[in-house]
């Protein structure tokens, strides 16, 4: 069994110590608020035991189910809020029909009432807390049942040392207990349907979701994202588009994305990417040159003192802009071109150009992850590799450099 399945058996374990620990303090009393209780306590069990079926089932496939049963979660935690409306109602109709009879051993009541009902309000919090580590929607709503336990007993004392007083209000006490069952109810009903009729993950999710496509470089804008709970688990499905035409490469940042996401967002099930890659108007190329006057190509990638960013039309193979950047990494010893190119990663480049082949060298792979394209030339200078490469200046743009 695992972590959520152990929990919810010790939970049915508890809650039939509690219905026999209240009954019979309600036989010793003559207390209909403690019979109020005791019932609780059974629809409790009822419910334990129902959350761990749930919990065994929602973790099966088959070919007629291939996302899984996990909605059962869900669809448990409704019935226990129906199962929690009903007892609700047992009390009221046993507050207001049963004739009244005087409270007796009222201490025993209270200090056997306290008892029982602080192991509850601590076993509830241990419960709430591992169905939230778990993401499991039906542990939390056993949890919340269980510890509604702690303010309906403390209603029940109250009406215990009142009569002792000599006021009884014991009837009252009953009306009070079935409130805060029925508030408990409606909270837990209101997020099963929630997830049943398929209601959007929260903001916060989404949000987060949106962040970590976003950080990808080859990602220009995120279309669409939308996303569902099923049980405990996420399903996010986005549609994105992307800076390369090459398919293998789409794939290839799509797969990234999805360990992304499901490394950083809990009980993520599946993440659905649908890309869409396109041929873009311009490419931005990156050279590392010595010079910026003769720009000479640099024969050494980390050792660059600057980089030359050309901005260039893809349709007519013409330079549109230009930007030199200075190497910041120049007095670092250690790992300077995996530094470097991680640098122009984030300056969004489609293609590195080197005179030195970077295959197999830590920079390679920070490309290879960017899916930025590398050109090794023998050119000496940027305008030989201009030519080279089919690209010209654009002779109209005022202000272009023609010292290439």
């Amino acid at each position: 069994m695992n972590r959520s399945e152990k929990v919810a058996v010790f939970s049915i374990c508890v809650n039939l110590f509690l219905f026999f620990s209240k009954y019979i303090v309600s036989v010793f009393s003559g207390s209909i608020a403690i019979r109020a209780e005791a019932f609780h306590s059974l629809t409790d069990l009822v419910a334990s035991f129902t959350v761990f079926i749930g919990l065994k089932l929602s973790k099966r496939k088959s070919r007629a189910f291939p996302y899984g049963l996990y909605k059962i979660e869900n669809l448990i935690s409704m019935l226990i809020a129906f199962a929690i409306f009903y007892a609700a109602y047992e009390i009221v109709m046993d507050a207001i029909f049963r004739k009244s009879i005087e409270i007796s051993r009222a201490w025993f009541a209270i200090i056997t009432l306290m008892a029982v009902g602080g192991m509850a309000y601590g076993f509830s919090r241990y419960e709430l807390k591992v169905g939230k580590d778990t993401g499991s929607p039906s542990l939390i709503a056993d949890a919340k049942h269980i510890g509604i336990d702690m303010f309906a007993i403390g209603v029940v004392v109250l009406g215990l040392v009142a009569s002792l007083l000599g006021i009884n209000i014991d009837r009252y006490a009953s009306f009070v207990i079935a409130g805060f069952i029925c508030w408990a109810g409606w909270e837990i009903l209101v997020d099963a349907l929630r997830v049943l009729l398929d209601a959007s993950l929260d903001y916060q999710t989404l949000s987060l979701a949106e962040k970590l496509i976003q950080s990808e470089p080859q990602v220009i804008r995120v279309l669409n994202l939308k996303g569902r709970n099923s049980g405990r688990y996420k399903f996010i499905e986005a549609d994105i588009e992307l800076k390369t035409s090459d398919f293998e490469k789409a794939y290839y940042v799509a797969e990234k994305i999805e360990k992304k996401i499901k490394g950083e967002i809990k009980n993520v099930d599946e993440v659905l990417i649908h890309y869409e890659p396109r041929k873009k108007k311009e490419l931005v190329y990156a050279i590392p040159v010595e010079d910026i006057e003769k720009y000479f190509i640099s024969k050494h990638f980390g050792e660059a003192p600057f980089f030359l960013l050309l901005t260039v039309d893809t349709t007519s193979k013409r330079v549109k802009g230009e930007l030199i950047l200075k190497n910041p990494f120049l007095d670092v010893e250690k790992k300077k071109g995996i530094l470097v190119a991680e640098y122009l990663v984030k300056h969004r480049v489609d293609v590195v150009v080197t005179k030195e082949s970077l295959e197999k060298k830590g920079p390679y792979y920070v490309f290879s992850d960017a899916a930025v394209e590398l050109i090794v030339t023998e050119k000496e200078s940027v305008g030989d590799l201009l030519k080279e490469l089919d690209i010209e200046l654009n002779p109209n743009k005022p202000g272009e450099n023609n010292s290439f």
